[in-house]
């Protein structure tokens, strides 16, 4: 699934996964529109929906994830 796939589907807005995740806002629409993003970015948004989803989620595993 991809990452706003994931996000809706927990019922998020992107400001929730930025909080979650520890980062601005603008990074989780940047990583949305499938714009690169840092390693260490995509391991915060991995580890803030492994939380949420109760399940390990790998950065890899989010579709669409362009990782520098």
């Amino acid at each position: 699934m991809s990452l706003r796939e994931l996000r809706v589907n927990l019922g998020w807005s992107q400001h929730e996964l930025a909080k979650e995740a520890g980062i601005s806002p603008s990074i989780v629409k940047r990583a949305e529109d499938g714009l690169p993003i840092q390693a260490r970015t995509a391991r915060a948004l991995a580890d803030a929906l492994s939380k949420a989803y109760g399940r390990k989620i790998e950065p890899t595993d989010i579709a669409g994830l362009q990782i520098l």
